[in-house]
């Protein structure tokens, strides 16, 4: 029984849709696979992860959410506005965690990956600095230092948006932010790539 929204919100937009590819790390999300191959992942896994990663992330002023593909440009970007965070979008430059000199050097006090493979350079750097790392996990996914997987189709722009809805969602109630849901004063579509 899923609790942040309805089941066929999730199902509509795509969260539960994996790949055919599949690792050990994911096994334990995917509630099955499909005759043709594909892997379907559990959304009521998904909720309680974007539940726990709502109260993780409340704990953390500077919140860094990175996005390697355009599908989820304004789904980050959205996300950093609400919860007051930063976004990095396209190619994540060398340095940016790392080198102190660089122009565009920061330090936040957590970071958020859209998938592990695509933010990789983000992934390499939070590692060095032992920036704790979230991350939305496609069933294609490992989950080597990765502190908090949640698992979805990291893929889609409706699952992108839906998935970063909630959790600026959660994240605003775990900090006192908003009381209730109807507190929340955006919409989902504010968070979604148009087609």
């Amino acid at each position: 029984m899923t609790e942040l929204t309805d089941r066929n919100i999730y199902l509509s937009a795509g969260a539960h849709i994996g790949m055919r590819i599949k690792t050990k790390d994911m096994e334990p999300f995917i509630f099955k696979t499909r005759p043709d191959g594909l892997s379907v992942l559990d959304i009521e896994k998904t909720d309680e992860r974007l539940k726990i990663a709502g109260k993780f992330l409340a704990g953390y002023k500077d919140i860094m959410v990175v996005c390697r593909k355009t599908n989820g440009f304004k789904s980050i970007e959205k996300f950093a506005e609400v919860v007051g965070g930063r976004a990095v979008k396209g190619r994540f430059l060398p340095g940016t965690l790392t080198n102190p000199k660089f122009e565009n050097y920061k330090e936040p006090d957590v970071i958020i990956l859209s998938d592990p493979i695509a933010d990789k350079q983000a992934l390499l750097e939070a590692i060095k600095k032992r920036i704790p790392i979230v991350a939305l996990c496609d069933t294609y996914n490992g989950l080597e230092y990765v502190d908090l997987a949640v698992p979805t189709n990291n893929k889609g722009k409706k699952s992108l948006g839906l998935i970063y809805y909630l959790l600026a969602k959660e994240v605003l109630k775990n900090r006192k932010e908003i009381k209730k849901d109807s507190d929340f004063k955006h919409k989902l579509e504010d968070f979604t790539e148009k087609d």
